[in-house]
């Protein structure tokens, strides 16, 4: 079966994960994604390793579907392969430093007249201003996008969150804007320029936040549990667990007790009467200081000490079948190894186990992409250089005797 973007060849200059997890996705819809390595690899294949001398998990698992290639940009006849690759690509993705590519002597305007078709894909920490020569990481992008101010508890600091907005969630952007390129190029025949920041990346992902900012103008957000706390009098409160959304929300404590020994639980108007009996107070359901969402709003707090009060006594799988029989929202909290373990997430293949030709069997985590004519198979990463010989000789058309002298010169 033909995949969505078979014929598709992506030349993949980027490391580490923001960039990565971008052209994984494509070689994901069947882009032939072909990254481009310094001689030494990408900085990812040695680090948190957790078996000596083997490509380390964090760069395994973003970089499946993709062939490996080395070569060294700076010397003159790595321009010139370069150049050749650039030919024969449709994307081109990179995520230096600024600058970093121009001074390579590959700057927009040359990238076009060597392949006019061409869709040249930047990832950048930030756009143009103050900011641009900051050093973009994962943390610092959710930091300067809005999500850290805003996650916490009020009496506590801004913290990160554990799902890589900053990374991978760029990395999903920047795989919107390739696409819609390409789309576009089928009626100009022209390819262009795309450019993502993490920063801007993480603010849309932050919108609802900056719905709650222009809220505050006309008052408390009431959504929130410490809406009348002064120290947030003109600024989105942290939220702790509450949804801030139109239906209150809480994580509340399940039995035994343990780091993840928790349930979600959304209270939306229709679920109150059977949420009040099953928690044991079944007089709530029709108690005017707790029968409608407004007299609730400003006992949110004491609502979810009420839920707690029962659902600390159960396991949370019980605590979920009994608010699953009466239709209230809910979702467990699921640990990292529970996810692993989880049997539904492997049916789905997202949870995926792949053999490497060194360290065996790993998993890693499924395409959430499920389309119905371009299946996913995820195949495991390329050793460095894996793939010299294929594309320089066997695509190229470079002999086998320079590709030897290429690998004595330091040229690959």
């Amino acid at each position: 079966m033909t995949k969505a973007l078979e014929g598709v060849r992506v030349l993949d200059m980027t490391h580490v994960q923001s960039g990565p997890s971008a052209t994984q996705l494509l070689g994901w819809l069947g882009a032939d994604v072909v990254k481009l390595e310094a001689p030494g690899g990408d900085i990812t294949r040695k680090q948190l390793r957790d078996l000596p001398g083997v490509d380390s998990l964090y760069f395994t698992m973003l970089n499946c579907n993709k062939r490996s290639i080395t070569l060294n940009t700076k010397s003159e006849r790595g321009k010139e392969i370069l150049t050749e690759l650039i030919r024969r690509s449709d994307v081109m993705v990179e995520n230096f430093g600024p600058g970093a590519v121009d001074r390579m002597g590959f700057t927009w305007e040359r990238i076009q007249e060597i392949n006019p078709r061409i869709v040249y894909a930047s990832i950048k920490g930030f756009g143009e201003g103050p900011y641009t020569n900051f050093k973009a990481y994962e943390v610092v992008a959710q930091a300067m996008g809005g999500s850290m101010s805003t996650t916490g508890f009020a009496d506590g600091p801004p913290l990160a969150t554990g799902a890589q907005i900053g990374d991978s969630g760029t990395g999903i952007h920047a795989v919107a804007g390739i696409l819609a390129a390409l789309f576009q190029r089928e009626n100009t025949g022209r390819g262009q320029r795309v450019n993502v920041a993490m920063q801007h990346a993480v603010l849309n992902l932050c919108r609802v936040k900056l719905r709650d900012q222009q809220r505050l103008e006309h008052g408390p957000l009431a959504e929130y549990p410490n809406a009348q706390d002064t120290a947030y009098a003109d600024e989105v409160p942290r939220s702790g667990n509450a949804s801030g959304g139109g239906q209150p929300g809480w994580a509340v404590r399940c039995a035994p007790g343990g780091p993840n020994d928790y349930v979600y639980v959304i209270v939306q108007p229709v679920g109150w009467k059977p949420l009040s009996a099953l928690i044991g107070r079944p007089e709530l359901a029709d108690d005017p200081e707790w029968a409608t969402p407004e007299s609730r709003l400003p006992k949110l707090g004491k609502m979810f000490q009420l839920i707690e009060e029962w659902s600390s006594t159960l396991p949370k799988w019980d605590v979920l079948e009994q608010l699953n029989a009466h239709n209230i929202p809910c979702g467990p909290i699921l640990s990292t190894k529970e996810i692993v373990e989880d049997e539904s997430l492997a049916a789905n293949d997202m949870v995926v186990r792949v053999e490497h030709p060194e360290r065996g069997t790993f998993t890693t985590v499924g395409s959430p992409l499920k389309l119905s004519d371009s299946p996913v198979d995820i195949v495991t990463s390329p050793l460095l250089g894996e793939h010299n010989a294929e594309v320089y000789v066997g695509e190229l058309g470079l002999g086998d005797e320079e590709l030897r002298l290429l690998k004595t010169n330091g040229v690959i």
